[in-house]
């Protein structure tokens, strides 16, 4: 075992750390498994603890490794968590005895959450998702088998059948295996290489088509891809050269359970065991375990990932789709499997990777085994097998090059070669579908993308690139466009193009291949090609037409049509029609008989013409066309059908296509023959009863030669067409026609087509029965056109006679006793038609336990009524009804009886009960008396109903009431009856009972006899000792304090005076109220408890006996008095008094009893006899003086003179009587402050920073004793108006402590020497404090100015860019400023003027523009920035934002955009639609009117100014290919218009009056500019107007046109407001939704952090927590620590890090002390980042400080090892704890600047423990032949490097006489900063997310109010369609005027012919 350096630094309060050793020695005795806690251990008591253990005597006897079988050193156990495990092992490679087990934490890596925005999910673009879950893993195997130098091998093992154990998925590979860190970085989730490149990564070297191999990427697929397959994973991994296993289990089952049990998550263990060893394996659902890890002796490493519990859903696709996902895995890894050639048929190329797959389904099955090599119909090898041709090319992106290639896939007479993709499901045959075969572009490859791409060797599958613009089809080619739909292809890629996580797809290949930097060359013969890469790629493709495609020639050309029968409209024109083909050296000709094949049917049919889509003139080659034939026989088909070419049979005859037309029309179906089976045949029209039977019919189908048939005529179809019979009879109801029965009959070959009887003729009324022969494919009653045979048959069916009844109605089915009620009845026939009844029925009506009458029956119906009919009978439950069965009973039907349900509710109420039911009743008086009531109908049933209030009446007493309405019945409780009774004597009531109102009920009424009580009415309470003393009522006595009144007793009286003898009921009842602690033997005695009177003096103390339940009481008072005199009092006015101060108020002295009540035992006399006595005490000062009113002494004069505050003790006598009292002196009135702590003088400080150290100041007195007194305020100024000094608070009170603290925030002001000064206030009067001296120092790295730089001298054209604006960020010292984040710096552009020192709020804003390689970083520019489109003047302003508060800005430019290019004339003012006709009156002629024409540009902004030149009118139609007569100009036919100065004034111009046109035509009225000297065309203004030939129409038009202006104008209103709407809508509720995920991302983030807020926390309570951790944070911050006494005013500067004291803490205090003064001299030293820094330093202190530069330091790359490690290994076992003196420095930031600065001071100084370990380590150095660095120990003593060591110059001095370095912030802190970074964050998203969801609400508001404008927007637009079908239809059949009716009136065009 090896021994090394670290000093255990002190771990965290709660951090376990519990170290797993496994002694795997042979024949050791020692337990196998131990576990040692190490929290407090560092690595020397470890091994310590570890041989004392394991009674280890020789360490060299054994070694100690981890599980990797490192040998364990100090670095490897500080590496070591809680958890960990260690081997205890004979020697290194040591075979394992013993499994063993080592517990692993797999935290998810941040990435997660940085890139958890990726794609992440397996499901998606349609594709099934397993086969890329096992390319995942795939993924990983090929990339662990990248270095194996024999074959790789893949093997994926299906495991399905349950008799192995659970379904199963095995992935093995004989790749490198993985050591146990590495298995424990798989399963951390987001560990991509990467993320581990410190462990070791090298990225593999270039390939052909980057078949790298490196394709194990993100350290996501593998995990996703187990737990989507199944719900556990178990690793079983072996590393090259390790001779163990290691397996690692994942379940979800595990992290459910952990969950539950409040258990870490994502920690698990690893166990480690020896080959072949399956021990563990102990489940039967993975017993299949056993035979694959007997496998494990043959490899020398492996990796196999076994998944159990195989989803349901993936065993089904396992098995049915074995082929498919197969042959997709061969898809994906194609050029892995076959090399870079792929698989190209023949080949004897070797397999580059064995993928070989098995699935077991069933035991007794053999296993299905795919080896991927197999597949030889993936789609790769089909494109490689289907080419002709390949074209090879490379594409430069960035500097990374894309390897491509192109196939051609040849036409071949009929067919394309080009390969049908058999992944998507091709669609089904459809006749009427064939125009795909047209010719055109799209019949090869369809719409399938070109390129499928490759990332690293493996296929990305949903990322497909359509084409490039270089192979994609130009207009003009010499290369026909069919063949640009033959050639697929492929692309090849590494890993400097993103792709998923999940590898499905590509992030930005496409945009990167189609940006214009991307350069695309062609390679020949691997050499490539600098030329025009679409030239030559048009000529190989050229070659590939005229080489390798064979076509059909087109011949005898007829005329170009369009077709209407073709779906899609864009391919309807145009069709070129020819009569002759030639094909395949056959000719076909118009006329021709053809048969066709592959269609369905085959058809037979005469040639009409060839049709082949595009425009031709002559006889032309196609790859393919359509073909038109008319179908024979004509008589049978009647139709035209249009086919591809391709399914012409070109073997058929024309002998064999005429037989079968000419026999076709003999063998259709002609007639229907229809037999009746056992009945007599039903004839038209006839009537039957209901019921009667319907058939059965036997039907038969022939033809026209008498033959029947049960087929269609076979015409050599692919399918036979059955025929069927199908049979629908229609009963036709008046409200409706009712299908009664509808079948289908098939053929059989028994009975032909039979109809079974139909016997559900029950409906009345008429019948039609049809019988239609049909289709059985499509149930069609017609066949070639024409209707099938069928047959008619009308009938009528009516009633029968009465046969059974049924009630109808019953009213009411819930009745009352004794109640009439009616019984509605209906007769039916045999099938439930209504019919008349028998005569002479004889209801009976039967109801068990019922008696049942009625009155008559009446036979007026229907319906037949039993009238009155009553029930009589008992009711047990009178709030629910009882249900009966009534039975109705009619003699003579043959259904003669009827049951119906009757509920029976009780009756009317009839009569009164009461109980009890004596006549007389005796009761007691002073009671009240209970009846019970019940309310009975007419059969004794208790009955309830409205206003049954039972009334009873005791004499002489007020009535009592109950309210039986809803029960029936209740109980009636009467008021206690308490009479006088005079000796005893008793007395007669009576008492009456009645129901108000209800006449029918009878009353009752009873006697009752009222008897004395024997209840007690007196108690008498006495005293045995006092004389027999008698307490009456209401009593007061006198009795001393704390005296004992006993001896009481008590005597009860009843009624009639007579004593009463308690009884233990009664003496229970007894209460006192001076005492619980009653005894109730005593009370059954008549004594009572003893009274303890107070103890205090006071009057009236009230007592009281009584009964509880009698209410009968006694009560009296007892006055207490005071007791003799037994102490002295003395009441101080106040217990704190100042030093010098006089107590203010009087002494009170009094004399108290025992029991502290005064007494009046003082005297005037008294105030002789008392003295006071105390330390610092002036007596003179005393004097004394008597109170009659208090009868006390006073004493007044108390003062203090001298001494230290705190407590003293005064003394006060009187005769044998002492007090003592200690009263508080505290300090006297402030009167000066003191400077307690504050910064290091002379005080330096940096322009604009603040004071790290606070300033703290103490109140004191004028004996320099600490004052509190918190009415004393501070005050800090400065020495000077010119130094600005921001504290948190320039004036405070003093603290409780009589502290005031002051943070210097921030310092400004000129460079200089000030002061600062602190004083205080008392009551208005000045307290002198110190005075501070400061130094200002200006600070290189603030900000102060921008400096902007542009060409002034350039244009600012609309619309265009700007020139560069390069800004400089100034400091004070006036030098630039890089460190400036580029974000942080924008442009503001707004328009108009300078607006003051900042922008508006309306201002756009431009970011900075990334800065090129080469350029130098002290300025940023703004690079093509947009010019706005509108010209004017604009301001420009640049903006920094220095934090988020705090923003500077430059000097606002004013600019002036000027106008473009000029590009067209158009209008100052759009004038509306002109409506002209050829009137006399000029006004409805005119067409423009007061019209200014400019030349603009592209923009609109005025462009012409210096342009001179004309403008020509012209009018020319509104279509260009329309031949409309043209109106005419007044005066010509066009007009110019002069243009100056860029623009052109139109007064008026209108049409000539009768001027000729089209009545209702639009016409265009065309401004052309002619400018000779603008080189470019200006495009003409064109203006829209209408012509008519009347008046009226004119008008009506005019106004239909002004309303559609205004109606559109409005409309644009309308959308433009709804659309400004739904974006804002849209964007508040991204807004919303975004602060919402925002919001729970950062409370997820907390929870991770052990703060769980509420989900309805509010900002308050966020704030409070915030407050409450940033002062525990500012606590623990101000815990005292080891800080750097160096003063560090110069850190902060700009390229300045700071003092080496202050760049790093050192945790143990002895080696900060020992570290600290070994570099002693540089601790001092500024460390500048470059040299001109330091240099600017140095000049800056006249060369007075020292400097270090970053840039002159050089420290050699990578990391040394102590010198005493070789190669890894310890040459010794070192005592001492030796470590690099730079490794116990802790950085305060991740700064690699910190490691270079004292890994160059410190060089490779060690650190020990003591001297003796020092110098041995040293001597076995020497004696090694090894160089020896400086040894410092941790007591303090230093060897050097030349081996020197004692003497005061190697020895430390004490800490405190040193500038050490300081101690480093505890953990607790740091996660406190986390957590209120953290709060922060959230507290900001919580803000957000509440203003978003407030904006949101507000918007929601306005959505009724935005509904409401969308309607009347649309109410809108359906008025402007109206008014545009008006004006349509207003402007139909216009009328045309010719030149030679110029001039005329419209109607004498007609008269003029005639003349």
């Amino acid at each position: 075992m090896s021994n090394s350096h670290d000093k255990c630094l002190p771990e965290e309060k709660g951090v376990h750390k519990r170290i797993n050793v496994y002694d795997c020695r042979q024949g050791s005795t020692q337990d196998k498994h131990t576990v040692i806690d190490a929290r407090s251990l560092d690595y020397k008591h470890f091994l310590l603890a570890l041989r004392r253990k394991f009674s280890i005597t020789s360490p060299e006897s054994c070694v100690l490794t981890d599980t990797d079988r490192n040998n364990l050193n100090s670095d490897k156990f500080d590496e070591l968590r809680d958890g960990g495990t260690l081997l205890l092992l004979d020697h290194t490679n040591q075979e394992l005895p013993l499994p063993t087990e080592e517990r692993i934490n797999f935290q998810p890596h941040y990435d997660t959450v940085t890139k958890s925005g990726a794609y992440e999910y397996y499901d998606s673009e349609g594709q099934k998702s397993l086969p890329y879950a096992l390319a995942e893993l795939l993924d990983n195997s090929i990339s662990a088998t990248a270095k194996n130098t024999s074959v790789r091998t893949i093997e994926i093992r299906m495991l399905l059948d349950e008799t192995h154990g659970k379904p199963s998925v095995v992935v093995m590979d004989n790749g490198c295996g993985m050591t146990v860190k590495q298995l424990n970085n798989w399963a951390v989730f987001r560990l991509s290489k990467f993320s581990s490149k410190r462990e070791g990564y090298v990225p593999p070297e270039p390939t052909a088509f980057s078949l790298n191999s490196d394709i194990s990427y993100f350290g996501v697929g593998g995990k996703q891809a187990v737990f989507f397959i199944g719900d556990t994973v178990r690793m079983i991994t072996k590393a090259v050269g390790s001779p163990d296993v290691h397996e690692l289990v994942l379940s979800e089952e595990q992290f459910v359970q952990k969950e539950k049990n409040q258990e870490e998550i994502y920690s698990d263990v690893i166990r480690n065991r020896k080959p072949c060893d399956s021990s563990h394996i102990y489940k039967s659902e993975e017993r299949f375990l056993h035979a694959m890890i007997a496998e494990e002796s043959e490899k020398e490493s492996f990796t196999a990932v076994v998944i159990t519990g195989v989803r349901p859903q993936h065993i089904t696709s396992l098995k049915e789709d074995f082929e498919g996902w197969t042959k997709q895995l061969a898809h994906t890894y194609h050029y892995y499997i076959h090399g870079d050639i792929g698989n190209m048929k023949p080949s004897g190329h070797h397999p580059a990777i064995e993928i070989q797959i098995s699935l077991q389904e069933k035991l007794t099955r053999c296993p299905r085994v795919m080896n991927l090599k197999e597949v030889d119909d993936d789609m790769q090898a089909l494109y490689i097998n289907a080419a002709a041709d390949k074209f090879f090319f490379q594409a430069e992106v960035s500097g990374v090059m894309v390897e491509g290639i192109i196939r051609y896939h040849p036409f071949l007479y009929d067919r394309e070669t080009y390969p049908e993709d058999p992944y998507s499901a091709q669609a089904p045959f459809d006749e009427e579908d064939d125009y795909n075969e047209s010719g055109t572009r799209t019949q090869a490859r369809g719409n399938r993308p070109i390129f499928e791409c490759f990332w690293n060797g493996r296929l990305i599958p949903y990322t497909t690139i359509s084409e490039f613009e270089w192979c994609a089809f130009p207009k003009g080619s010499k290369v026909p466009a069919e063949c640009y739909s033959r050639f697929s292809g492929v692309l090849f890629t590494n890993d400097k193009f993103q792709v998923t996580m999940n590898k499905l797809t590509f992030i930005d290949l496409e945009v990167k291949l189609k940006s214009k930097d991307t350069i695309f060359t062609c390679t020949v013969n691997g050499q490539t090609r600098r030329r025009n890469i679409q030239k030559e790629f048009t000529q190989w493709l050229l070659h590939c037409h005229e080489k390798f495609d064979k076509q059909v020639k087109f011949l005898n050309y007829t005329n170009v049509i369009t077709r209407t029968d073709v779906a899609v409209k864009k391919l309807q024109h145009p069709w070129t029609t020819f009569t002759a083909i030639q094909w395949d050296n056959r000719t076909f000709i118009k006329g021709q008989l053809v048969k066709t094949q592959r269609t369905v049917p085959i058809m037979h049919g005469s040639v009409v013409r060839f049709l082949l889509y595009g425009t031709y003139d002559s006889d032309v080659f196609a790859t393919g066309g359509h073909i038109e034939i008319q179908l024979e026989p004509k008589e049978l088909y009647d139709q035209n059908k249009i086919i591809p070419i391709s399914k012409i049979d070109r073997t058929a005859t024309d002998e064999a296509i005429q037989m079968n037309i000419n026999n076709d029309l003999a063998r259709v179906p002609n007639k229907l023959k229809v037999e009746w089976e056992k009945c007599k045949p039903w004839s038209q029209n006839s009537v039957f009863p209901a019921g009667t039977q319907l058939g059965p019919l036997n039907v038969q189908i022939v033809n026209q030669r008498e033959e029947s048939l049960s087929r269609m005529p076979s015409m050599r179809q692919r399918s036979v067409k059955r025929l069927s019979i199908m049979l629908r009879l229609i009963f036709h109801d008046p409200k409706g026609e009712e299908e009664m029965a509808s079948c289908v009959c098939q053929y059989a070959q028994q009975w032909g087509f039979w109809f079974n009887a139909i016997n559900n003729l029950m409906k009345l009324g008429e019948y039609t029965l049809f019988l239609n022969t049909i289709l059985s494919e499509n149930n069609s009653s017609t066949f070639g056109g024409q209707m099938l045979p069928s047959f008619t048959l009308k009938f009528r069916i009516k009633e029968g006679e009465a046969e059974r009844f049924r009630v109808v109605d019953v009213g009411d089915s819930t009745v009352h006793v004794g109640e009439p009620f009616d019984i509605s009845l209906q007769f039916n026939d045999a099938y439930n038609n209504p019919t008349v009844p028998l005569p002479n029925l004889k209801p009976a009506l039967e109801c068990r336990d019922l008696e049942l009458t009625y009155d008559f029956l009446d036979y007026s119906g229907p319906p037949f009524i039993i009238r009155g009919v009553k029930a009589f009978g008992k009711i047990q439950n009178h709030h629910q009804y009882k249900t009966f069965e009534l039975k109705v009973t009619l003699p003579g039907l043959k259904e003669d009886s009827q049951t119906l349900k009757l509920n029976l509710l009780p009756g009317k109420p009839h009569v009164l009960r009461v109980m009890p039911e004596d006549e007389v009743i005796t009761m007691e008086n002073g009671s009240p008396i209970r009846f019970s009531v019940e309310v009975c109908d007419v059969t004794g049933n208790v009955t309830a109903h409205p206003n049954q209030v039972v009334h009873c009446q005791v004499e002489s007493f007020p009535t009592a009431v109950i309210d039986c309405s809803s029960t029936g019945a209740g109980q009636i409780v009467t008021e206690t009856i308490k009479l006088k009774l005079t000796r005893g004597e008793s007395q007669h009531l009576k008492v009456t009972f009645q129901i108000p109102g209800q006449k029918d009920t009878l009353k009752v009424v009873k006697e009752i006899v009222v008897i004395p009580s024997t209840r007690l009415t007196q108690i008498e309470v006495w005293s045995q000792n006092n004389g027999n003393l008698i307490f009456r009522n209401n009593d007061k006595i006198e009795w001393p304090a704390g005296g004992l009144l006993d001896h009481l007793y008590y005597r009860l009286y009843d009624e009639g005076g007579r004593e009463v003898s308690p009884t233990p009921e009664i003496a229970s009842t007894i209460k006192v109220n001076w005492t619980a602690d009653v005894c109730l033997e005593d009370l059954v005695r008549g004594k009572l408890p003893a009274i303890e009177v107070p103890t205090q003096v006071q009057e009236g103390r009230f007592y009281q006996v009584s009964l509880q339940d009698q209410s009968m009481s006694i009560s009296f008072t007892i006055d207490v008095c005071p007791g003799k005199p037994a102490q002295l009092k003395v009441k101080m006015p106040q217990s704190t008094v100042r030093l010098g101060e006089t107590i203010l108020g009087s002494i009170k002295m009094v004399l108290l009893d025992e029991y502290g009540n005064m007494t009046k035992a003082l005297s005037p006399t008294s105030e002789n006899d008392i003295t006071v006595e105390g330390e610092g005490l002036v007596k003179s000062a005393l004097v004394y003086t008597w109170k009659e009113s208090s009868q006390c002494v006073c004493v007044t004069g108390v003062r203090f003179q001298s001494g230290y505050p705190g407590s003293r003790e005064l003394c006060f006598t009187y005769t044998t009587f002492v007090e003592r009292v200690i009263i508080k002196v505290t300090t006297g009135l402030p009167a000066q402050l003191v400077l307690l702590s504050g910064p290091e003088q002379p005080l330096q400080v940096l322009n604009e920073h603040g004071i790290n150290t606070k300033f703290v100041l103490q109140l004191c007195d004028k004996w320099r004793n600490c004052s509190t007194d918190q009415r004393v305020v501070v005050h800090i100024k400065p020495s000077t108006d010119l130094l600005k000094v921001a504290n948190s608070v320039t004036s405070q009170p003093v603290d409780v402590n009589g502290q005031a603290t002051f943070d210097v925030n921030r310092v400004s002001g000129p460079k200089g020497n000030y002061q600062l000064m602190f004083k205080g206030v008392f009551n208005l009067n000045p307290i002198p404090g110190p005075v501070v001296d400061i130094t200002v120092i200006p600070d290189g790295s603030r900000p102060v100015g921008l400096s902007v730089h542009y060409d002034k001298n350039v244009k600012f054209p609309a619309g265009g860019v700007f020139s560069v604006f390069t800004v400089t960020v100034v400091s004070e010292e006036g030098i630039p400023i890089t460190t400036c984040n580029p974000a942080a710096i924008t442009m503001l552009l707004w328009s108009g003027g300078p607006s003051g020192p900042e922008p508006p709020a309306t201002a756009d804003q431009l970011t900075c523009s990334k800065p090129p390689a080469n350029q130098k970083k002290d300025c940023f520019h703004f690079r093509n920035k947009p010019i706005p489109q509108q010209v004017g003047q604009y301001s420009i302003q640049f903006c920094l934002c220095t934090s988020r508060t705090t923003k500077l800005f430059s000097d606002q430019i004013p600019v002036k955009v000027v106008a473009n290019h000029p590009t067209k004339l158009g209008p100052d003012i759009q004038p509306p639609t002109p409506l002209v006709f050829h009137s006399k009156d000029i006004a409805n002629r005119t067409l423009v009117q007061n019209m200014t024409l400019r030349i603009l540009d592209s923009y609109g902004n005025p462009a012409g100014e210096n342009m001179e030149g004309t403008v020509r009118v012209i009018i020319k139609n509104y279509e260009d290919n329309s031949n409309k007569v043209l109106p005419q100009l007044e005066g010509e036919s066009s007009c110019n218009v002069r243009l100056s100065e860029g623009k052109a004034h139109i007064n008026m111009l209108a049409i000539m009056e009768n001027s000729p046109g089209e009545d209702g035509a639009s016409y265009i009225l065309l401004f052309k500019p002619q400018v000779p000297i603008n080189p470019t065309p200006l495009a003409p203004f064109q203006l829209r107007f209408h012509f008519y030939n009347d008046a009226e129409h004119q008008t009506k038009m005019s106004e239909l046109s002004r309303k559609k202006d205004e109606l559109s104008t409005a409309i644009e209103t309308y959308r433009g407001l709804l659309a400004t709407y739904s974006e804002l809508y849209n964007c508040l509720t991204v807004r919303f939704q975004d602060a919402q995920d925002k919001e729970a991302i950062y409370r997820s983030q907390l929870k991770s952090k052990n703060i769980n807020l509420s989900q309805t926390v509010t900002i308050k309570a966020v704030d409070q927590l915030l407050s409450r951790k940033r002062s525990e944070a500012d606590q623990i911050k101000k815990m005292p620590r080891r800080v750097c006494s160096i003063p560090n005013h110069l850190e902060g500067q700009q390229d300045v890090l700071g003092k080496v004291g202050h760049l790093a803490f050192v945790q143990d205090e002895d080696e900060a002390r020992v570290i600290s003064w070994h570099i002693r001299g540089d601790m001092d030293c500024v460390v500048a980042k470059t040299t001109a820094a330091a240099k600017r330093l140095y000049d800056a202190t006249g060369g007075m400080q020292q400097v270090l530069p970053l840039d002159s330091i050089y420290v050699a790359p990578g990391r040394s090892s102590l010198p005493h490690i070789r190669n890894g290994h310890p040459l010794f076992q070192p005592l001492g704890n030796p470590v690099f003196a730079r490794e116990c420095l802790i950085y305060p930031q991740s700064n690699i600047n910190y490691s270079m600065v004292f890994r160059n001071l410190l060089g490779d100084t060690i650190v020990m423990d003591d001297l003796d370990a020092a110098t041995n380590y040293r001597r076995i150095l020497v004696e090694s032949k090894i160089p020896c660095p400086t040894i410092l120990t941790r007591q303090g003593e230093r060897v050097s490097n030349n081996g020197k060591f004692g003497g005061a110059q190697n020895k430390a001095p004490i800490i405190s006489k040193l500038q050490v370095f300081g101690a480093p912030l505890p953990q607790s802190f740091h996660t406190l900063k986390e957590q209120i970074e953290l709060l922060t964050k959230y507290r900001l998203a919580l803000q957000n997310k509440l203003e978003a969801q407030e904006e949101y609400e507000e918007q929601m508001k306005q959505t009724d109010e935005m509904q409401i404008k969308q309607r009347e927007m649309d109410e809108k637009v359906m008025e402007l369609r109206e008014v545009e079908k008006q004006l349509a239809s207003t402007s139909q059949q216009p009328k045309k005027r010719s030149l030679q009716h110029a001039g005329r009136p419209p109607g004498t065009e007609k008269r003029h012919k005639n003349v």
